[in-house]
């Protein structure tokens, strides 16, 4: 009986650090996913409100309002695109905006070479008053916000990062974002000419100079990501601007319903059409949009 008591003891002790490890791993995770998702406001930052967003800002009060003049019309154009539902948080979309590339980098928690982010339910960017488009990174970051926020997309990484683009690379006129109408001054445009085509698909392929569409909805298969980081930005932003655009937006609409689905290979393959039949248009809609800006 005493050998049975100081087993079931030892039992019992080993069963309670089990428990107590993993109550506090789970804790220690739930902290991280706390700070992941806590929205770091600097301590100087004054409010500029606007219909659908509160910005958070370091500059000035001119530059507030010119990103929240921008914001909003890419809002009005991303709804033009997918009716909205409400928001799925209550309360209005959360910009952090920075004075200056400098003050960003202090205090970026994303990748080192990030120009702006979104984590969710924040995005944070800066304003750069010298470049001819202050604020495409934070129109970019704002349209992540917007498809998980709003459109409650699921996240296909380079399908989402295609999206992104093409709003954020939507020209900004007087009368709104016009969609489509390609703004040299934003990125991922200023590399479009950098990847030369040579009309065989497979062979750019081959030569790390062509992203194939299976490899953007599968994220599986394609050069390294860090080798051709800018490659695969241009790639995904040309296949969303073909899907809206090509052929008067033969596509667009079962684009909507691929993004809605969940944006995976079978999704495309069901509401758009073989991978391979659609390359065979994309692939010469992508070649005239590099040798235009070469």
């Amino acid at each position: 009986m005493h050998r049975i008591f100081i087993a079931l003891l030892l039992a019992a002790i080993v069963v309670g650090i089990g428990a107590f490890a993993w109550h506090t791993e789970r804790s220690a995770r739930a902290e991280q996913a706390k700070k992941r998702t806590a929205v770091l406001i600097p301590p100087n930052a004054a409010v500029e409100e606007t219909e659908h967003y509160r910005i958070h800002y370091t500059g000035t009060p001119a530059q507030a309002q010119r990103v929240g003049d921008a914001v909003e019309r890419l809002y009005s154009a991303y709804g033009s695109v997918f009716p909205q539902s409400a928001p799925a948080a209550p309360g209005k979309l959360i910009l952090v905006l920075y004075k200056d590339r400098a003050e960003f980098k202090h205090n970026n928690r994303s990748s080192a070479w990030a120009e702006a982010y979104y984590q969710q339910p924040a995005c944070y960017a800066y304003f750069d008053a010298a470049a001819a488009n202050p604020h495409h990174w934070i129109m970019h970051e704002a349209t992540h916000q917007l498809a998980r926020q709003v459109s409650r997309f699921r996240r296909n990484h380079w399908i989402d990062e295609g999206l992104a683009s093409y709003f954020a690379t939507s020209h900004l006129g007087d009368n709104g974002v016009q969609l489509g109408a390609i703004d040299a001054q934003a990125y991922p445009i200023w590399w479009l000419g950098n990847f030369p085509l040579t009309g065989d698909p497979a062979s750019d392929a081959a030569a790390g100079t062509f992203i194939p569409i299976e490899v953007l909805l599968t994220g599986q298969g394609g050069p390294p990501v860090d080798l051709k980081f800018n490659l695969y930005y241009v790639d995904a932003w040309s296949l969303t601007h073909f899907m809206f655009h090509y052929a008067n937006g033969k596509y667009a609409q079962a684009y909507r319903q691929f993004l809605a689905k969940g944006a995976t290979l079978d999704d495309f393959e069901s509401l758009i059409g073989p991978v391979e039949k659609i390359q065979a248009e994309w692939y010469p809609y992508l070649q005239a949009q590099s040798l235009s800006q070469r």
